[in-house]
Parts: C-alpha cells; structure tokens; sequence
C-alpha cells in the first residue's frame, strides 16, 4: 500500500475532507445516539418511580398500613406491567414478595441469588440505578424506598431502552454513511474539475520538457491557455507564471543559437582565412629545407620546427573546418564501407607509428556498413591515436568488431592505467585534454610523423570531440567505461544489411 505523501493532490484532497466530513458525522452520530438513551433513561426513570408508588408496602399509596399480599390483584392495585419488577421484603430479610412480569404477562419469581443481587445493591432511596439480574430477566432500572420496615423494590426492563438506542444508531449510520458516500462523490467530481487547469498545466510544463534543449535553434510554441492564466485564481497566477518563464527560456535559448552560429561563422571564416597562410610557411619551410646552401644545425632544427607546426596547425585548421561543417548539418557521404578493412588498415597504421605498444585484432567475419568511408577512418585514427598517445610503452591495445543485430560495434579496448573520473565527464567535449603535457609533446611529433590530418591534433583536445561529431552524423552512438587496466571506447553505427540473427 503505498504512503498518503506519494497519493495525487486530488486524491490526498477528497480523503483529508472526507475523513473530517466522517469525524463530524461520528461525534454527531455519538451525541446523538448518547442523548436519545439519556431521554429514554430519563422517561424509564418517572416509569420506575410511578411504579414503585403503585408497589404495595405498608403506608404507601397501594396499601392499607400493614404488609402488602403482593402485586397482584389481591392487593387491590391494577395488573404490573409487562416488563416490570415488583419486590417486597422486610427488615429481617423476609421476602414478601419477589417476581417479574415478562412479555407475555406471566409473573416469574425472582431466584434467591437474584433476590441477593438486589439487597446487596445497596439501592438508594427513590434513585433509579441499572441492574443486571441474568436470566431470562436480564438488565432493569430500579429503585427502591423503605415504608415502616418493608423495602419496596421497583423496577423496568432496559430491553425498551436498548432497542430505542440501537435503532438510533443504526439509522444515523444508515443515513450519515449515505450521506458521506454523496459528500465524497460529490468532493471528487468538484475537485477533479477544479484540477484540470493544473492538468492542462503539468501538460504544458511536460512537452516543454521532452523537447531537446541541448543545443541549436531550439522554438517553444506551447503555452498556457489564456483560461488558465486568471491572475485571481492560485492556478491562474501559476499558469501566467509559466508563460512568462518560458519566454525567458525561449528568448535565452535564440541568444545561446545566436551565439552559436556567430562563433561557428567566426571558426569557419577564421580557418578559411588560415589555411593559405599555413600553406605558405608550410610550403617555404619545406622548400628552404630543399635549398642547397648550407645551414647552421640551429637553422636547421628551426626550419623543421616550423615545417612540423605548420604541419599540426593545418591539421588543427582542417579539424575546425570539419566541426564547423558538422554543426551546420553537413551531411556525410553514404556509400557502402568495408569496416573490416578499415579496422585492419588502422591498426597496421598504429603499430607502424608506434611498435612499442602492442597491437591485436579481433574481427570475427566482414562487416559493412553505410557511412563516409573518410571520416569513419578518422574516427578509428583518432580512437587508436588517443590510446596511444595516453597510455604507456608495453600497453596492448585490442581493436574488436562484431555484429550486434542491426549495429556494427567497434571496441578500442586498451589495458593502461585508465582515465579519471572526472575526466571521463568532459571527455568528448571540445577542447578537452587530460594528460597535457604528454598531448603537447605528442601533438607535433604526431603530425610530423603520420602526416594525418586529425593525428597531430591531439594536444587540442579536439580528436574525440570530433570522432564524437562524425559518429553522430552516421545516426551512431559513442560511448567510453573506464577503470584501472581497462578502457574501452565503444562505437556502435548502423548496419541495415546484418540480420537480426
């Protein structure tokens, strides 16, 4: 059963003001029920009394001074009533008379243990008090009065009393239980229809937040209906609220896309601006180094520094290039791509670059997928590149592709030290670097060596980033786990041509 805090404000509204609806209804069902016994006590009582004044006794009013013969008619008084006691009994514990007359008419005598019930009672003096005598009898109100050595003992069954106070009971529960059933009913139906603005309005609030609001031009059409905007009401001040909220969002989120599209123009035309001037220091440091005079060893050490950089900047230019291409939803080339041979191509590059680590394959048959087969080996490059940049010399590094139903999956799984924790947060976010001073040293020698584009990136911190990008456009997904001695980048790209199998 679940807790009334986790209950919806319609249902935790109807219980809480039935239960004080029903709490009212039970005290007034118990006064009630309380006052109709009082008065029924009440005029059992004056019955009581009028019958101990008609009970014969010496000096009362249904004797003639000297001990009565009993109840009956010998005594000269009118027949007991059904339902009534009439007891007689002298000082010395005589009893006189002792019987009770029951429903039929018919006069029973009281038991000794009865009759000791009774004067052990210790009853005062004309003050009606309850009884309980067992037997057929069962409960009575009583009183007794002494006349001249004679106690006169009368009494009526509660029976009367019982039956009066329980039929009133049972109708208040009849009637008040209907009543509360209509009251709740009732409750429901009135507060269902005074939550439906605040319905309307969590429905609202819900597609605004099932729009992905990550990035790009992101509109927010919905509103609250001008009906449930009414200033006077607590659901309307709400409801204005929330408009007003969302055109705040909405105006932010033009200015984050405004902003956006700015530095994406500005990275675009910078690094068109870029690449003729790289180009030339690249191509005059390439063709000082082909002249036949003589350098100094500074010069020359100068000359191939500027050549390697001008290599790497190329490289970074042509990276922002292709994020920026990315962002404006270039779409990628689809014709068919052999990951297979892509996968062995990448890792035979890698060992070539880099024999001190060690470098396995796992491909279990050809795999085939859609895609750009340029930028899917950029991917592989950066992925192989980032392990071994990032790990140390004797590290084995696994490339591993399968089938998974309608995916190809792509693992680089290597067994180095691992990436932090914190790291691993931000790791496929631009400009990204973990160990920076290793991606520094790397960056220049990288591009110099493998001649690249992408390779001699890494100390930008933009490799995965964009390997992030073109997976993406490919309708694929990237994803990395980490712990000491194993990290694992996980590339999973669609397959239409593999069977579910």
């Amino acid at each position: 059963m679940t807790r009334p805090s986790s209950w919806s404000l319609r249902r935790r509204l109807v219980a809480g003001v039935a239960v004080l609806v029903a709490a009212a209804f039970l005290l007034i069902g118990l006064t009630t029920v309380v006052a109709v016994r009082a008065s029924a006590l009440d005029r059992l009582d004056d019955q009581v009394l009028a019958g101990l004044d008609l009970t014969g006794g010496p000096g009362g009013p249904g004797g003639a001074g000297g001990p009565s013969a009993g109840p009956g008619e010998e005594s000269g008084q009118p027949p007991p009533r059904i339902g009534t006691l009439h007891v007689l009994i002298q000082d010395d514990g005589t009893v006189l008379a002792a019987a009770y007359t029951d429903g039929s008419g018919t006069e029973i005598p009281l038991s000794a243990e009865q009759i000791s019930t009774l004067t052990s009672a210790r009853l005062p003096h004309r003050s009606p008090e309850s009884i309980d005598l067992g037997g057929s009898i069962g409960a009575l109100r009583v009183a007794a009065e002494d006349r001249d050595g004679v106690t006169v003992i009368a009494g009526s069954s509660l029976q009367d009393v019982t039956a009066t106070t329980t039929t009133t009971a049972l109708i208040l529960l009849a009637v008040l239980g209907g009543v509360l059933i209509l009251v709740t009913v009732g409750l429901m139906a009135v507060v269902t229809r005074e939550l439906r603005p605040l319905h309307r309005l969590a429905g609202t609030a819900r597609r605004v937040a099932e729009r992905p609001l990550a990035s790009g031009q992101v509109d927010l059409p919905d509103r609250v209906e001008p009906a449930d905007t009414d200033p006077s009401t607590e659901v309307g001040q709400v409801g204005s609220a929330l408009n007003t909220m969302l055109g705040h969002i909405e105006e932010a989120l033009a200015a984050r896309h405004d902003s956006e599209e700015q530095l994406r123009r500005f990275l675009a035309d910078a690094s068109h601006e870029l690449r003729t001037p790289l180009a030339s220091i690249s191509g005059y440091a390439q063709l000082s180094q082909q002249e036949q005079a003589p350098m100094t060893p500074t010069q020359e050490q100068s000359l191939s520094r500027i050549s390697a950089e001008a290599t790497r900047m190329s490289a970074l230019v042509e990276d922002l290039l292709l994020l920026a291409r990315l962002d404006a939803g270039q779409s990628m080339r689809h014709e068919s791509v052999d990951l297979t041979q892509l996968l062995i191509d990448a890792v035979g590059d890698a060992h070539a670059a880099d024999p001190g680590h060690r470098w396995l394959l796992e491909v279990e048959e050809p795999v085939e997928v859609p895609g750009d087969e340029d930028r899917l080996r950029q991917v592989l490059v950066n992925l192989l590149g980032n392990a071994r940049r990032h790990t140390p010399p004797g590290t084995t590094v696994t490339a591993a592709l399968e089938r998974d139903g309608r995916h190809a999956m792509i693992r680089i799984i290597d067994d180095g030290p691992g990436i932090a924790p914190e790291l691993r947060e931000r790791l496929f976010q631009r400009f990204s670097r973990g160990d920076q001073s290793r991606a520094r040293e790397s960056g220049a020698s990288d591009a110099a060596r493998d001649g690249v584009p992408g390779r001699g990136t890494g100390g930008a911190g933009l490799g995965l980033s964009i390997s992030q990008a073109i997976v993406a456009a490919h309708d694929g997904q990237i994803a990395v786990t980490s712990d000491p001695g194993r990290t694992v980048f996980t590339v999973r790209l669609p397959a239409p041509g593999v069977d579910d199998s």
